[in-house]
């Protein structure tokens, strides 16, 4: 069709050419000038000749021939008689048949002969796009991923790292320790959905330098204080920032809870500064031990009694070193008792690989500060 062609033409608007349609209106003598003020089409159109003749669907007769679809029985057939539309083909026929594309549909739809169909069956609101979490809970499946042998390996490299360095000093212990800390406010975050996050990492890591400096300025004897007092000046501080947030209600209370919960998980995990350094020793190599053990292919119930015995004997072997002796058995169990704890808030919901190799690997150190710090009071 083209687009140059007078509206003459059409039966729709004779009307027109009685009413003084601009080409018999007096003023243009050129018969063709008015087409300039006819639209014209500058984009490509369409070209009849090189087009594939349009055959007519017999299930769809022309207009006014009065025919019924045989696709559709007549009114007051029986129902179920089972007609077939012969303008769609059966399934299997010999219509569907086409060059078959990715995953063994074929080009329009169909599948290819000899394969099963690689899509499920159709729905009248379409299939929403599902978590790993919830096909697993659908499945009858944990929805908990564990980290793995690697994460495990590298919370046992940091446990030694932090062992050796207690045994040497704290200034050789700060070195680690701050590594722990920084992984730990990143790996918090990252397992609360909340990425990037960088101001409240930054805020978390913060709170744990200053808490740090605290300890090595007032002492190990006034460790309680050093930690106590940052953690309650932190929160206070994310309580303010938060509050001149413009974000909705839901997301500053969220954001609140994230940020002070990874603040206090890096700031407690000063208390591996504030503790007996030979109980540094022993709580963090026992931790070491005790994750390792975690990691191996065993059901849950046998893991953890394993790991807590690994751990146990780990901290009579450090604390035969160290002057503890059998009293490293206790500690070592319960440094191992938090880590697990630490081990499986990592592992929460099909976390991503990146949760697994900053909170899988740091909480199981920061959670079992505390008891290391304890329990190396009580027993030193």
């Amino acid at each position: 069709m083209t687009d140059q062609q007078p509206y003459q033409q059409y039966p729709g608007y004779e009307g027109y050419d009685q009413q003084g349609w601009p080409a018999q209106q007096q003023g243009y003598e050129d018969p063709q000038a008015h087409l300039q003020y006819t639209q014209q089409w500058q984009g490509q159109t369409w070209e009849t000749s090189v087009q594939p003749p349009v055959t007519a669907n017999p299930a769809y007769p022309a207009p006014g021939a009065g025919a019924v679809n045989p696709g559709y029985p007549a009114p007051g057939a029986v129902a179920g008689a089972g007609a077939v539309n012969p303008g769609y083909p059966a399934p299997g026929a010999a219509g569907l048949a086409h060059p078959s594309g990715p995953g063994g549909t074929t080009a329009q739809g169909g599948v290819a002969p000899g394969e099963a169909p690689s899509y499920g069956p159709a729905t009248l609101a379409g299939n929403a796009r599902i978590t790993d979490a919830q096909r697993a809970r659908l499945e009858g499946r944990s929805p908990v991923i564990e980290p793995g042998m690697q994460p495990a390996a590298l919370t046992a490299l940091l446990g030694l790292l932090l062992s050796g360095a207690a045994a040497v000093g704290e200034f050789a212990l700060l070195v680690p320790l701050v590594l722990l800390q920084a992984v730990t406010a990143a790996g918090w975050f990252r397992l609360n959905g909340m990425w990037p996050a960088r101001q409240g990492i930054a805020l978390a890591f913060l709170g744990a330098l200053v808490s740090d400096a605290a300890l090595l300025v007032a002492g190990r004897e006034n460790a309680p204080a050093a930690i106590l007092g940052t953690l309650g000046v932190w929160v206070l501080l994310c309580l303010v920032l938060q509050l001149r947030s413009h974000a909705d209600p839901d997301e500053r209370m969220y954001g609140l809870m994230a940020t002070v919960a990874s603040a206090a998980l890096a700031i407690l995990a000063t208390g591996h500064l504030g503790a007996d350094p030979d109980a540094v020793t022993v709580g963090t190599a026992a931790v070491a031990v005790a994750v390792l053990a975690r990691a191996l292919p065993l059901p849950t119930p046998a893991s953890v009694v394993v790991s807590l015995l690994a751990a146990a004997g780990a901290g009579i072997a450090v604390g035969g070193m160290t002057g503890m002796g059998a009293q490293g058995a206790l500690l070592g169990a319960g440094a191992a008792g938090c880590a697990l704890i630490g081990h499986r808030v990592a592992s929460y919901d099909y976390p991503s690989r990146f949760v697994h190799f900053t909170a899988g690997v740091a909480l199981p150190l920061a959670a079992s500060a505390p008891a290391v710090y304890v329990l190396g009071r009580a027993l030193g």
